[in-house]
């Protein structure tokens, strides 16, 4: 299959990669180009133009940032919906709300094209691997032809309901783990003058009814920042949780919940990106706050 993706930050290269390694030609683009060519010794080819990736696509998948970069990368002279669309299929990827699928969709369809949304659960590891949680949205006959490439990308998918269901419900599965980074910082805080090993404090707290399954996941990394520092490379930064909470909090208004726990956990998101931690990994946000 002749496959695009447009936006090769960490998710999009992850899913490229898995993608030609299963011997799918592959053709990548991003604003960043550097970041485009990066996979051209896994066997992607590079377009200069989202324009170009469309045109010689059947299927284009967009990870994009937010709503702005997908007007950007959709709507400008040379961006994917620049020709006809007929024919192609665009899985459109990112975190945002649903009003922004929805018009996009409205776009697509105008143009010729299909659209489903398949925003994602899972970090680079799981992407490579084809085990992400796909949360889609979209026409039941367009998601049934896109299924031999969910099956693919992801251990689990679910289909909601038409375009917009997607949005919602990824909005809604990152709501608590967001909030649990929070809850984690306060309830480490309690313990932190003890004085325990970090990776036996994380092994106690996964072995709990509140121990989320990120715990598992994240152990390692968190139990390193808790005792000096984690290295390693970055799954989900602050910045971009930032960004996710904002979506949740307007979406909840725009359907009249106030969303109070959730504005007060981005706060104390925005205070650790004003000290300078925006980039830093998640696991930052509990140990920085027990360590305050």
């Amino acid at each position: 299959m002749n496959i695009g993706i447009a936006g090769t930050g960490r998710m999009g290269a992850a899913i490229a990669q898995r993608l030609l390694n299963l011997g799918h030609t592959v053709r990548v683009w991003n604003r960043t180009r550097e970041r485009a060519a990066a996979l051209e010794k896994d066997g992607a080819i590079v377009c200069a133009t989202p324009a170009e990736l469309a045109a010689s696509s059947e299927v284009i998948i967009t990870m994009l940032t937010d709503a702005a970069a997908i007007e950007r990368t959709y709507g400008e002279a040379d961006g994917l919906l620049a020709d006809e669309a007929r024919g192609k299929t665009f899985i459109e990827m990112s975190t945002v709300r649903p009003q922004t699928e929805c018009a996009l969709a409205v776009r697509i369809h105008a143009k010729g094209g299909a659209m489903i949304e398949c925003p994602v659960g899972g970090t680079v590891g799981p992407a490579r691997e084809g085990k992400l949680l796909g949360i889609v949205g979209g026409a039941a006959e367009d998601v049934e032809r896109m299924r031999p490439l969910l099956d693919t990308l992801c251990r689990r998918w679910e289909h909601l309901g038409p375009i917009g269901a997607g949005a919602s419900g990824k909005l809604a599965i990152n709501l608590p783990l967001m909030v649990f980074w929070q809850a984690f910082g306060e309830a480490l805080a309690l313990v932190q003058h003890l004085g325990v090993d970090a990776n036996r404090l994380v092994d106690l707290f996964a072995d709990t009814s509140g121990g989320p399954n990120v715990l598992k996941a994240r152990g390692k990394a968190l139990a390193e920042e808790m005792a000096g520092g984690y290295t390693g490379p970055v799954a989900f930064d602050i910045d971009s949780m930032r960004k996710d909470l904002h979506a949740m909090i307007d979406d909840g208004k725009s359907l009249g919940y106030g969303m109070p726990i959730t504005s007060q956990t981005l706060a104390c998101f925005d205070a650790l990106a004003s000290a300078g931690l925006g980039p830093k990994d998640s696991v930052v946000i509990p140990v920085r706050f027990a360590q305050r």
